[in-house]
């Protein structure tokens, strides 16, 4: 989604420009009445909410959507929306995309003034780029594609769970053959509550960005999520490698070369994980 809202920077000026127009020249809809707000719908197919306030920001209108009315929001103060609109002229303020809390999608508010009144124009962000041809959609790939990520996502959440499940399931379990209780009983807990917080983290942030669309941000958020799920990674084969040197050192200490294998591998990864910090996450002058 983020390229949404890149393709939508990159060509802002000349969308904006189209919006504001074609509000203006279709100036006479512009009437404090359900009536006249929906003779925008097919004057602009990418306009998904419309609805109307007072000079306080207070809302007097319905939600107006294509095809249904919603009169539950009458009364609610649309002052906080003003922070999000910057001005494109003396009766036009336009925000940046944003996450709309109406529909769920992606939206820029067109705030237009007339009389006593303010217009709000919520337009549906990846229809407005299709509009302008900056974008092709295919509404059955889009839905496959979500589903996808839907199934994914709530799969790596159920693996995860079970990881963490099984991590008390075997703790319960050595707890109960007192005799055979060692470290190595507290290490493969450990070691698995890791490895499942870090998947339940991978399966949150994919179902945000590709099913739910909470947020949206930069490839900076990518790199730190990467970063994040090796610390994690790290951590667990940490772990794994203090239990190895334990197990060898009481066990057979001639094999101590291949615990020292492992913690020299751990130790390469910290190192590309700070090279990547440094270079790709923390780029100089960001």
């Amino acid at each position: 989604m983020q390229e949404f809202i890149s393709l939508y920077h990159d060509h802002r000026v000349e969308i904006e420009k189209f919006l504001i127009e074609t509000i203006r020249n279709n100036g006479q809809w512009l009437q404090p009445h359900v009536v006249g707000i929906k003779a925008f719908y097919p004057i602009l197919p990418s306009l998904e909410l419309v609805y109307i306030t007072d000079k306080t920001f207070t809302q007097i209108s319905p939600n107006v959507f294509k095809s249904k009315l919603d009169k539950s929001v009458v009364g609610k103060n649309r002052d906080y929306l003003v922070a999000k609109v910057q001005s494109r002229g003396d009766e036009v303020s336009i925000s940046d995309p944003y996450i709309s809390s109406a529909t769920g999608e992606s939206c820029v508010t067109v705030m237009m003034s007339n009389d006593d009144y303010y217009y709000f124009f919520d337009f549906n962000l990846p229809k407005l780029l299709t509009r302008f041809g900056l974008l092709e959609r295919h509404p059955l790939f889009n839905q496959v594609t979500k589903s996808f990520y839907l199934v994914i996502g709530l799969s790596l959440m159920f693996f995860s769970i079970m990881s963490i499940a099984y991590a008390f399931y075997d703790y319960v379990v050595q707890l109960k053959h007192i005799a055979q209780y060692s470290l190595e009983s507290i290490f493969k807990p450990i070691i698995s509550l890791t490895m499942g917080l870090a998947i339940f983290d991978l399966a949150k942030t994919l179902l945000e960005r590709e099913v739910f669309f909470k947020a949206y941000s930069d490839k900076k958020d990518d790199a730190r999520l990467l970063a994040k799920f090796l610390t994690a990674i790290i951590i667990a084969l940490s772990i794994e490698a203090l239990m190895v040197v334990f197990k060898v050192a009481l066990n057979d200490p001639a094999q101590m070369l291949y615990a020292l294998y492992l913690i020299v591998g751990i130790a390469l990864i910290i190192m590309s994980l700070a090279f990547y910090n440094k270079f790709v996450i923390k780029k100089p002058n960001d």
